[in-house]
């Protein structure tokens, strides 16, 4: 990229370190802009471990992540999210992003919150100011011991004051675009489509008996542990990768993960996740049916597709969206055969049942890659980077055919935050 680029601000709701939507679309979104990534607030008193080892200070810092992001790490005072010390998080934040931009000489085409915080119609008439809904927040109050009341009047004003908003699901879209008085558009989660092997893998997990389910990501209260059960008590192999929430289930987790055809692999890092896929014949998305798990998008889904095995999901609508799009684009005969909805046990099952029948053919993990190569974070940035009003990408996504191996990134992702400081 050259120096008269534009800037995108990116105002994050996770960390860097945190691998979320908001790193992965603006990995992409690289291609068009050069980013300004905005930390979520910590105070002085966050314990470390929600600080991912970030060193505890009452100060702003600015590092240089790569040669076209680079981070800001902001501050706010202790109870953040408390009713009275919650009415001053948002001006420090906006004041901590006015000095980075003073500081680095940045002038902003656009700026992008993935929260809710009064971020919007504060920084010129020349900066497209856009709310990106990746989660539905007020649905989500008790998950982040947040209130409610208090989400929604921040909701309203949020949607209503942003230049251009979008959400990350069906259903968030809906209900923003009658808040809004318009249509908002949707932009769900993507993925990167890979090739990877399980050989690596230890045995125990090579060894699990065919055919292998897999449950990969985060397992918490919005997982329906009845049908993870159903699909053990079944007969299948069971293949558990991610971190457990110690408040959600811890007994029946234990109870389940101690099944001798059940195999818990803990959490991974992300490069790994792909070889764990390819440990598996079908990967499941048990989600319970919740306000927030209908306005989410769960990637979960695309993540088994994208290294090339079919999945299950329950029939959340961004599920059902999914299936709509394979059905309308591909003109096979049977869509089913790499992605089916279920939601109680015996039709979990069974659908899991039909799946692990195809076996793991190299033509069926070939569509699933390249349907899942439809929905790529690359896709995702395209979209987002029209409705800010960007030119044309500098460089270009990888062909579909080109894929990555694990382990294999680019030189910008293997980065280290805050490697060169810039104070």
């Amino acid at each position: 990229m050259n120096a008269g680029d534009p800037y995108v601000v990116w105002m994050a709701n996770k960390l860097w370190e945190a691998h979320s939507v908001d790193r992965s679309m603006t990995r992409e979104l690289e291609r068009y802009a050069r980013i300004l990534w905005v930390d979520p607030p910590i105070s002085p008193a966050t314990r470390a471990y929600r600080r991912f080892g970030a060193p505890r200070t009452a100060w702003p810092h600015l590092s240089a992540v790569s040669d076209t992001v680079t981070r800001l790490t902001t501050t706010a005072l202790p109870g953040l999210r408390r009713p009275g010390v919650r009415l001053t998080t948002a001006a420090l934040l906006r004041a901590q992003v006015r000095w980075a931009l003073r500081r680095t000489g940045i002038e902003p085409a656009a700026l992008v919150s993935t929260s809710l915080e009064d971020l919007h119609g504060w920084w010129g008439c020349g900066v497209v100011s856009a709310l990106y809904g990746t989660d539905d927040y007020v649905a989500g109050a008790e998950l982040m011991r947040m209130s409610a009341s208090w989400l929604r009047a921040q909701e309203r004003r949020a949607v209503a004051s942003a230049d251009v908003v979008l959400a990350l699901s069906p259903l968030l879209a809906q209900r923003w675009s009658a808040i809004r008085g318009s249509p908002v558009p949707v932009i769900p989660n993507g993925c990167t489509p890979v090739r990877a092997s399980a050989d690596r893998l230890p045995a125990a997990i090579r060894d699990l008996p065919p055919p292998v389910v897999g449950l990969i990501g985060k397992l918490n209260g919005r997982i329906n542990l009845d049908l993870v059960e159903a699909v053990a008590d079944a007969g299948f192999s069971l293949l558990v990768v991610g971190p457990h929430d110690s408040r959600w289930e811890s007994q029946r987790f234990g109870a389940l993960t101690g099944r001798p055809a059940v195999h818990y692999a803990g959490p991974v890092q992300a490069a790994e996740v792909p070889s764990y896929i390819a440990a598996i014949d079908v990967g499941i998305t048990p989600y319970l049916d919740s306000p927030f798990n209908r306005a989410s998008f769960p990637i979960k889904t695309l993540d088994y597709l994208s290294a090339g095995r079919p999945a299950v999901s329950t029939a959340l609508p961004a599920a059902r969206w999914l299936l709509d799009d394979l059905t309308r684009g591909h003109r096979e005969s049977a869509p089913g055969a790499i992605l089916a909805l279920a939601d109680d046990r015996a039709g979990f099952v069974d659908a899991v049942r039909q799946l692990v029948s195809g076996g793991r053919e190299a033509a069926r993990a070939n569509r699933c890659r390249a349907f899942a190569g439809r929905h790529t974070w690359s896709r995702r940035a395209d979209a987002l980077a029209a409705l800010l009003g960007l030119a044309g990408p500098v460089t270009s996504p990888a062909h579909i055919d080109e894929l990555p191996q694990p382990g294999h990134r680019r030189q910008r992702e293997d980065a280290q935050p805050g490697q060169r400081a810039l104070e």
